[in-house]
């Protein structure tokens, strides 16, 4: 198995929290935490220097090559929440339109304020990404 730049560390979450500059950014990270640790039932870990990821799984690249990732996680970035999920996005037109305020790519959510964003949606989304957890 191979390893990604952005891998499961031993680094700490809270320390990684409390270190997040912005105040908001800080306490929409905390909630986060508390949503995620919830749904997903496991201990967040830090994947890389900035993105805290719950769960793992193994995938196979078109090449062969194999590899961890997490199953649902997050960053708190400066201008912006990055909300990772393990699915395409453009699946989900109905939620996401249901959502509040936010953008996305394939497999991110892209959120400035969490307490605009719809809380009970966005536990779908990440409830559906949780599904990836084959040690649940």
């Amino acid at each position: 198995m191979k390893t990604l730049a952005n891998s499961e560390t031993d680094k700490s979450v809270q320390d990684f929290i409390a270190a997040v500059a912005n105040k908001r950014r800080q306490e929409d990270s905390r909630k986060l935490l508390s949503i995620m640790t919830e749904i997903t039932g496991k201990e967040p870990k830090i994947w890389g220097v900035s993105i805290v990821g719950f769960g793992k799984y193994k995938y196979q690249r078109k090449n062969g090559d194999e590899y961890e990732w997490f199953n649902v996680g997050f960053s708190p970035a400066k201008a912006h929440l990055s909300v990772y999920l393990m699915f395409d996005l453009e699946q989900e037109k109905e939620l996401l339109g249901e959502l509040g305020p936010h953008k996305h790519g394939r497999g991110c959510l892209y959120i400035k304020k969490l307490d605009e964003v719809n809380e009970n949606v966005l536990r779908k989304l990440i409830t559906k990404s949780n599904r990836w957890n084959s040690n649940r």
